[in-house]
């Protein structure tokens, strides 16, 4: 498949979901119980499964959480139909290589529109190719689970629907795939486009990622983004008292309860170091 074919087929699905989210407007698709629904399909799937699962642990290896519970945490990843853990681990940490220059799959420097959604599905020179994802990503391709989840994503989203509609009918499938999908998207888009315009920089670094509270608050800790690509490997984002990184409390949980080690925080002494660099005035030549 061409990268165009695929960024034509992302923006078809794309549209289907958010047209299918629109259906929650009508009356006959609400009663109370979607609400519950919705919080827990979307915490499952966008916090435990994208932002502890798929970021912290898989892309950054900033923990290493216990392999069933790992696999299970992927799992819900995949239901939140951002690509499977190869790809979107591959994508990010290709992100990360080339942060807002050339090769960057969502830079910034194309606009809000462009780092938000735009580069999902239209024309992306810098979409990864079969070869960039095994490079990006050669871990996960050497496991059999993660590259059974490359083909299970859409019949795994099919399976989650058919349940949902067996249980609580069509509005619950409104509610617990579309509306859900489209909040977990904006969630994480706004960490690619916001967090990189709006916000406070505390640490120098070569790219324009920002600490922004808002998307801080709606990602559970994903917009301390500046923190982040300062120390990429730290599993903790809200490095300041009042950064409030709700996945960081997730993670000291789960390291008390033992299932989770290996837990990497930057230290004081390099926190200082990138401070003062952030703060030291620029000498022209």
């Amino acid at each position: 498949m061409t990268q165009d074919t695929h960024s034509r087929l992302n923006g078809i699905a794309l549209a289907v979901v958010h047209i299918g989210a629109l259906a929650a407007f009508s009356p006959t698709f609400f009663a109370w119980p979607v609400l519950a629904v919705v919080a827990i399909l979307a915490y499952a799937t966008g916090v435990l499964g994208i932002t502890l699962c798929y970021h912290r642990t898989l892309t950054h290896r900033s923990l290493r959480l216990r392999k069933p519970l790992e696999y299970a945490l992927a799992l819900c990843g995949t239901l939140a139909m951002q690509g499977d853990p190869i790809e979107w681990v591959a994508t990010h940490r290709k992100h990360h290589a080339h942060a807002d220059k050339e090769g960057d799959p969502h830079s910034i420097h194309l606009g809000f529109k462009w780092a938000h959604m735009d580069w999902l599905y239209r024309h992306n020179e810098h979409l990864l190719s079969e070869t960039e994802i095994r490079k990006f990503a050669p871990d996960l391709c050497a496991d059999p689970f993660y590259r059974a989840l490359r083909w299970l994503s859409l019949p795994l989203q099919f399976a989650l629907g058919l349940v949902l509609l067996a249980i609580g009918g069509w509005a619950w499938v409104v509610w617990g795939v579309f509306v859900r999908l489209v909040i977990c998207y904006h969630s994480t888009w706004l960490v690619n486009s916001a967090a990189h315009m709006m916000g406070y920089r505390s640490y120098a670094t070569s790219d324009q990622s920002t600490n922004c509270w808002w998307v801080a608050l709606m990602s559970f800790g994903e917009g301390w983004h500046n923190n982040h690509h300062a120390f990429p490997f730290s599993a903790r984002h809200g490095l300041r008292w009042f950064e409030i990184d709700v996945t960081w409390w997730h993670v000291k949980l789960l390291g008390f309860l033992r299932l989770a080690d290996c837990i990497k925080v930057p230290s004081k002494v390099m926190q200082q170091r990138l401070t003062l660099l952030a703060k030291a005035p620029i000498v022209s030549s």
